[in-house]
């Protein structure tokens, strides 16, 4: 089953071509609800709806280093800081957007803007300290990240071996297109992964490489403890452009189109804008030091 927040925030399922507009506030209440939720009797096409962020969550628990591929290519170009697993932290809900949804470059803070391609799990219930063996039981979806990373930020905020704003800076979390659910999905080891630029081929890799699993990733940070609806990211593949021999030709410009894609999910597609586009010529601040 593929869930989606629509238009005006409506909260919807996917039967074919069409959505099934469901009778709940947001999607949050929704897994709160335990899914529990009737339908309203309302039809749409599904072409005919906007779709939005599926879900906006109490916590987005932001974790990396869960792909080797990806810490090898940074020690090829001499990153600051190793990026091996059990790096987290909480990301943003409020730079949360959905498919389609602009990706605002912000030109005085940043000249090196990112992409990183991931997937992401959906929390079904509350629940802490828990196992990797008990951990599908909190699976409620899995949806798409692509975790837009303003490069030269991160590396100033690295030398104190933490890093945040470089990675929840307005619009720099796109997320969607839908909540999958895990019997559509499949097995979450066994899925391929693209991420493309203007159509050009940029991540290419696949969820078997990565060097721990879900259900550990899942397990290792349940002492924090987990609400309904809660996002956890798992860290993306080898090919961004920032750990390249030429990443100044392959950092994100106004007029580029990112699509990320994942196996049995689906595409997740955002448009990079100016900022003057968004909110008027000069409206940017300028860049400070961090």
């Amino acid at each position: 089953m593929k869930l989606v927040t629509f238009d005006e925030g409506r909260v919807g399922r996917v039967d074919g071509d069409q959505v099934i507009e469901l009778d709940v506030p947001d999607m949050r209440r929704y897994f709160e609800l335990g899914g529990a939720v009737e339908p309203t009797g309302r039809e749409l096409p599904l072409a005919d709806v906007r779709l939005r962020a599926p879900i906006v969550p109490k916590k987005f628990f932001h974790t990396a280093g869960n792909f080797r591929e990806h810490h090898e290519e940074s020690e090829r170009v001499n990153w600051s800081h190793p990026v091996l697993p059990w790096i987290v932290f909480f990301q943003n809900v409020d730079a949360i957007i959905g498919t389609e949804d602009p990706i605002v470059y912000p030109e005085a803070l940043t000249n090196e803007m990112d992409y990183e391609l991931e997937l992401a799990v959906v929390i079904g219930k509350s629940g802490s300290f828990f196992s990797p063996e008990e951990a599908e039981e909190y699976i409620a979806g899995y949806l798409i990240f692509n975790d837009i990373t303003a490069r030269d930020i991160q590396r100033e905020e690295m030398k104190s071996g933490v890093f945040c704003l470089s990675k929840s800076i307005d619009t720099f979390c796109p997320i969607g297109p839908w909540i999958v659910t895990p019997d559509e999905v499949g097995d979450p080891h066994d899925l391929a992964m693209q991420l493309r630029v203007n159509g050009e081929l940029r991540q290419e890799s696949h969820s078997s490489r990565m060097s721990v699993t879900i259900p550990e990733i899942l397990s290792h940070y349940s002492p924090m403890g987990y609400s309904p609806g809660d996002i956890v990211s798992t860290g993306t593949v080898a090919g961004v452009a920032g750990f390249s021999e030429d990443a100044a030709s392959l950092y994100l410009r106004p007029g580029d189109v990112v699509e990320a894609e994942i196996q049995n999910v689906g595409i997740l597609r955002n448009p990079i804008i100016a900022w003057s586009e968004r909110h008027g010529a000069g409206a940017a601040t300028a860049a400070q030091e961090v």
